[in-house]
């Protein structure tokens, strides 16, 4: 049984956040999370807490996730003791620092990261339980080289392929496939701030010049280190013209990469007819089989921060989309 400390780490989001005049906002802090767990929990007396901001997670900033990323690194780095890592996170975006924080976690012990659909002032906030689910799931050594979990609504999913599935329900996340992670090399973690990448979500006659105009403003930004994530319908799917665009913006060596904005199922190049998955792939797009548009994006960004060019990004997308079975 493990014995050493567990470091809570806090964000903000709703499970610190208390309902206020105009609206719920982060409150607490770690540690009164910690408190307010304590009857559901047998591992009070080994835990320390750790503030790195308090925020909604909506409103997480770029240069935030960089910070939070470096300080999980910075923790186990330091601290050979600890058992492992909570982080209490906003479940709005949870889904991309988890994302984030998986890419480089090649240490054995566990980062969980959990949250709240009710506000810690909650009559009936689940808060609590779930970061004493967190706190247990840190605690056995069968989760040991899992790389980074979700614990919430009574489950314990991997990092990678989740999403958020429900705006109210306890149960809050889906995984398009529990066996999604395979460890990836270890790479020292750029600053995630110094590239871009945006989420175009498709739909049935999208002016596909939205496409350009997006793409254009990126590059602006960001130069060569910019990408796209294409929300698709069904399978990967949308029409000729934005085909046409997405083979201009491939020639000028923007990463495409194509999802869908459906929850669950594999993404497959089945369709033609001009701007199916089939013809997407041929314009020089990456089809992503699992992961979705808002992991796909932490994914693409950090590869476009370490200078990774397009051959590149559909080698790691195609290896971190495999899967372990």
């Amino acid at each position: 049984m493990n014995s050493g400390q567990i470091v809570v780490v806090s964000t903000g989001g709703t499970i610190a956040s208390t309902s206020e005049a105009g609206g719920a906002v982060p409150t607490r802090s770690g540690a009164q999370l910690v408190e307010a767990a304590h009857d559901h929990t047998t591992h009070i007396d080994r835990i320390r807490t750790h503030e790195v901001y308090a925020v909604d997670s909506s409103a997480v900033t770029v240069a935030q996730l960089d910070l939070l990323r470096r300080e999980i690194t910075a923790i186990l780095r330091d601290d050979p003791d600890i058992d492992g890592i909570v982080v209490t996170h906003g479940t709005d975006t949870l889904e991309e620092s988890a994302m984030l924080l998986d890419l480089v976690h090649d240490d054995p012990r566990p980062v969980i990261l959990t949250g709240a659909q009710r506000t810690f002032d909650h009559p009936d906030a689940d808060g609590p339980s779930n970061l004493s689910a967190a706190l247990e799931a840190v605690s056995d050594p069968a989760n040991r080289g899992r790389g980074v979990l979700v614990a919430f609504g009574d489950r314990l999913l991997p990092a990678r392929g989740i999403g958020k599935v429900s705006t109210t329900d306890a149960d809050a996340f889906g995984s398009v496939n529990p066996h999604l992670r395979r460890p990836l090399p270890r790479r020292d973690a750029a600053e995630l701030a110094s590239a871009g990448a945006d989420i175009v979500s498709l739909y049935p006659a999208i002016d596909a010049g939205l496409l350009t105009a997006v793409a254009e403003r990126g590059r602006d930004r960001f130069g060569s280190r910019y990408g796209m994530v294409l929300a698709g319908t069904g399978s990967g799917n949308s029409h000729a013209r934005v085909t046409d665009v997405v083979r201009e913006l491939t020639a000028g060596s923007v990463p495409v990469v194509v999802s869908t904005r459906l929850p669950f199922g594999e993404v497959e190049a089945v369709y033609g007819g001009g701007g199916g998955a089939v013809d997407l792939v041929a314009a020089g797009a990456i089809l992503s089989p699992w992961l979705r548009p808002p992991q796909l994006r932490i994914l693409l960004m950090d590869l476009l921060s370490r200078g990774a060019d397009v051959a590149e990004i559909a080698e790691f997308i195609e290896s971190a989309s495999q899967t372990t079975d």
